[in-house]
């Protein structure tokens, strides 16, 4: 079993943690948030996203957000740009690269962006002419590759085909999302070796939830099968709105633990890192759970 030497985590708290958190935060605390996770030496760390403010008000400041934080050269901060418009003020506001997003089910894209998986293909048309213009990189993300809670389940063949449709159009990276976090190890597996015949290995990303406390497992599954990128939630935060039952991001500080146990660079500091699960966990009325209690601070 050949695992990777360094993992890169994309840090999602910030934009998908949020969106799905009652608490309307202002800008100055998000931009505070950013920053405690800049510090920790995470290379990726999602900003935002440029969505209607009626549909998710959480994200209703994104662009002041994007230009407020004190940017770390070896960070990206990525923001979520669904159509034209959303692109258009993710360039206006600075941003340096944007996702895209995708789902392998039709109920959940009907439910979530109200159009069918083929429309919601055509719309990121206008999105990539920019992107390719503003020399802009653009992520896809996936949802729904392991099961919807809509449909129930997922075609493996759905799967591949919307994933290969994303790399086609452009998308250096494809974040794969178990959005309601119901896969297992084996499944993982399987639905990695099938989207790597249509994308390289290097350019995939996992996305896990851990609704019934798998992520970890699928993380290492994925690992053993070469993915280097991981998506994840410091303290845990956020979900999907548009999907029941998607509670639980995996919290980034325990595959950070994961990896350091396993002798795999992050280049991202534990400590340094609970200082911002702390705090966002503290702005958000949330309890802090203690089992790093230990790590020095």
């Amino acid at each position: 079993m050949t695992l990777p030497s360094r993992v890169k985590l994309v840090e999602v708290a910030p934009r998908d943690g949020l969106q799905n958190e009652a608490h309307i935060l202002p800008s100055r605390t998000r931009i505070e948030f950013i920053d405690l996770l800049s510090a920790s030496g995470l290379p990726v760390i999602e900003a935002g996203s440029f969505v209607s403010a009626r549909r998710i008000p959480q994200m209703a400041d994104s662009a002041r957000v994007l230009q407020g934080v004190n940017k770390n050269p070896h960070c990206v901060y990525p923001v979520l740009t669904p159509n034209r418009r959303g692109m258009e003020m993710a360039i206006e506001a600075g941003a340096r690269e944007v996702a895209i997003f995708a789902a392998a089910s039709e109920a959940f894209s009907q439910h979530n962006i109200q159009c069918s998986i083929a429309d919601s293909i055509d719309r990121f048309a206008d999105v990539m002419a920019l992107a390719e213009q503003h020399d802009i990189r653009v992520r896809g993300y996936l949802s729904c590759v392991l099961g919807c809670p809509y449909q129930g389940a997922v075609a493996l063949e759905a799967v591949v085909d919307v994933s290969r449709r994303l790399f086609d159009l452009g998308c250096y990276e494809i974040s794969l999302g178990d959005t309601i976090g119901i896969g297992t190890p084996l499944q993982a597996q399987r639905m990695i070796a099938a989207v790597s015949a249509v994308a390289p290995v290097a350019q995939l990303a996992v996305h896990f939830h851990d609704t019934r406390g798998q992520a970890l497992a699928n993380i290492l599954a994925a690992l053993q099968l070469g993915v280097a990128t991981v998506d994840s939630s410091v303290g845990g935060i956020g979900g999907c709105p548009y999907a029941p039952g998607a509670s639980g991001n995996v919290a980034t500080e325990k595959v950070l633990y994961m990896l350091d146990g396993m002798g795999i660079e992050t280049g991202v500091d534990l400590a340094a890192l609970l200082q911002a699960r702390r705090f966002i966990r503290a702005e958000l009325g949330m309890a802090d759970s203690h089992e790093f209690d230990a790590v020095s601070t």
